[in-house]
């Protein structure tokens, strides 16, 4: 009974901004404290700022050159130069020197010519105030500088010093209480080294990244202690918040559906619940409420769902209270890079890459899971698919959010294929030699990675297609997806692929024959990726029918993932590459040594970008760290193979 209440408030983000801020559309703060002029970049005036002195305060020449008095130069002609006598009728000045009494010009210096250490020579007349800044050329005092509700810039530091205003009047910030919830939370603080972490703990991160989110909004975080999950602990630390005299609170988890999840029922008890769950995602358990006139929201556990959440409901109020609009992203107009399917009835938010390929821009979508904090931080742009929709096609056109600067996304190389822990490696080096060059990855398998090529929304593909009548690699798989796409063939390293086993080979496997009999559960790659084609081609040279192996039929996109299944204990075994075995400290048993190359097409060769990727690939250093990962030659990385 109890989840069906739950779920009974749960609406579209439009309708539960409607809701909130139809409830909570605050004024302005009204509220003022005086800093010094220094600190105030980024606060909003509370009142007018005047001019206290002018600018300039005293006539002062623009130039370098001699202070003169206009009409003793009068009648100087380049044919009938005139002389005039230094300390009585000239008197050399610099720029911004105070101009002396009785003059009221300037001769700049490239036009004098000096004769001796009395005597000027001058080949033009000035007129009056030539050369010169009068008081209060840029203001007068008493001016207006800046009106209230100004946004102080940096730039507007030297007007305000300049006017005399070493203090200045703004409004107090908006300040906002994050309680962190859940047992399982640790402060950072108390962990003198992470490895002290115990086995069910988690660091508390998202307090920080939320006081940092505040901050740029302008507002001040004011992050409590962790609260444990009682529903007495989560409504003390709820009141004690509301009474502070802040003006908003932030409750952190404890927002879904689950036993432990107290913040909608709290804010229901003591307060008033306006909206709980929001059909977006991440962010879908959002709460919206208020207790005692203060407004509360209820922000999910999960970091990608607080951020999405945050930016939806805190950000707008926020500005609101600073009596500014919410600051739009700069947007553009992208491709995607792959089919996203998409739930009916949310509004789901893409972390996305972003890279020119050609004359369009391209949407590399990030793995979805709203606990994974790299897709935040490693991501471009995101996008959103309505609502209504059940997701996009592959070169479907959208617009993206961006969340770096618009020429960053123009440096960026797209490469989609199959996945290599060696491109980890060459995005790291190419950061590190060529500044400015990112790459972005989307991992869907070789034979993706062609058809990609083939649709214009790659620069590259990372391919190890092993073509089982001839042994060769690639080469007949682009001939059949690339037709009329002229390619060149990169060589990036040759590889060891083979079983990823759990240490100390529990189950005694010895080889492809041991996946039989249902005893033990494989984990398998995607349909289309090199290490899939390759584990079919080895069964049935073995006939060994795929439906005899326990989990063929689970499947993962990428070697460190099928490592991470053996490691704990989802999979006995998978098929992967010997540097994924050896990072997690898991046993490898070899089968094959594969090549892994880059496919380019042919007009990109030239582009600067991916020449300067090349160069990186043939240097010392990345061929070195390859090495080091195990399962690696990299004697051939970046040399052309073959051009197709």
């Amino acid at each position: 009974m109890q989840r069906e209440k739950i779920y009974l408030r749960m609406k579209d983000p439009k309708e539960a901004r409607e809701i909130f801020f139809g409830r909570f559309n605050p004024e302005p703060i009204v509220e003022a404290e005086e800093i010094p002029v220094h600190e105030s970049p980024g606060r909003m005036t509370a009142e007018p700022v005047f001019a206290r002195i002018s600018s300039p305060s005293h006539h002062c020449a623009a130039m370098d050159g001699i202070a003169v008095l206009a009409r003793d130069t009068y009648g100087a002609t380049e044919r009938n130069p005139k002389r005039l006598t230094m300390g009585k009728e000239a008197t050399w000045i610099n720029t911004g020197q105070v101009l002396p009494g009785g003059k009221n010009a300037v001769i700049m210096s490239e036009k004098l010519n000096q004769i001796d250490d009395e005597t000027i020579e001058i080949f033009s007349s000035a007129f009056p105030w030539q050369n010169v800044r009068k008081v209060g050329e840029d203001f007068v005092a008493t001016e207006l500088l800046f009106p209230q509700n100004h946004r102080i810039r940096p730039a507007d530091l030297g007007t305000l010093i300049g006017g005399g205003a070493f203090r200045v009047k703004v409004r107090r910030r908006p300040r906002v209480v994050i309680i962190p919830t859940g047992s399982e939370l640790v402060n950072l603080t108390t962990l003198p080294d992470p490895s002290y972490l115990k086995a069910g703990k988690i660091i508390e991160s998202n307090s920080s990244v939320l006081s940092s989110l505040i901050r740029e909004c302008g507002a001040e975080p004011i992050v409590e202690d962790i609260v444990e999950d009682r529903s007495e602990r989560v409504r003390e630390g709820l009141l004690k918040a509301v009474d502070s005299g802040h003006d908003l609170v932030i409750i952190i988890a404890g927002s879904s559906a689950g036993k432990r999840d107290y913040t909608a029922r709290v804010i229901e008890d003591i307060g008033e619940l306006l909206v709980h769950g929001v059909t977006i995602m991440p962010g879908k358990p959002t709460v919206l409420g208020g207790v005692r006139g203060k407004p509360v929201i209820g922000i999910p556990g999960y970091p990608v769902s607080a951020y999405i959440a945050f930016n939806e409901f805190v950000r707008p109020l926020l500005y609101r209270l600073q009596g500014s609009a919410t600051p739009k992203r700069a947007s553009v107009r992208v491709a995607v890079s792959r089919d996203v399917p998409s739930k009916l009835g949310l509004e789901e938010f893409i972390r996305v890459n972003i890279g020119r390929v050609g004359e369009r821009l391209v949407a590399v979508p990030l793995p979805r899971a709203a606990g994974s904090t790299t897709t935040l931080s490693r991501a471009e742009g995101i996008i959103r698919i309505p609502s209504f929709s059940e997701g996009m096609v592959a070169g479907e056109g959208t617009d993206a959010e961006l969340l770096v600067e618009p020429e960053d996304i123009s440096n960026t190389i797209v490469v989609i294929g199959s996945h290599d822990i060696t491109l980890d490696i060459l995005s790291d080096e190419i950061r590190r030699k060529a500044r400015g060059i990112r790459i972005a990855s989307g991992n869907v398998g070789s034979l993706g990675g062609l058809l990609a090529l083939g649709k214009e929304i790659a620069h590259m593909c990372g391919c190890h297609l092993l073509d089982t009548q001839t042994g060769e690699y690639n080469i007949s798989y682009i001939q059949k997806y690339l037709k009329g796409i002229p390619v060149h063939v990169f060589n990036l390293v040759t590889r060891e692929q083979g079983l990823i086993i759990q240490r100390g080979n529990p189950k005694g496997v010895k080889g492809i024959g041991d996946l039989t009999g249902g005893s033990i559960t494989f984990v398998n790659r995607q349909p289309g990726s090199g290490t899939r084609i390759l584990l079919d081609y080895k069964l049935e040279e073995m006939g060994i029918d795929p439906a005899s192996i326990h989990g063929y039929e689970n499947e993962e996109y990428t070697h460190m993932n099928v490592a991470v299944a053996v490691l704990n204990g989802m999979a006995d075994v998978g098929l992967g590459i010997m540097a994924a075995a050896r990072a997690l400290d898991l046993d490898f048993i070899p089968i094959v040594k594969e090549q892994y190359d880059l496919v380019i097409p042919t007009p990109f060769v030239d582009d600067p970008k991916i020449k300067s990727l090349l160069t990186v690939a043939r240097s010392r250093e990345f061929r070195q760290r390859v090495k080091g990962l195990g399962g690696y030659n990299p004697a051939k990385s970046g040399n052309l193979w073959k051009v197709v």
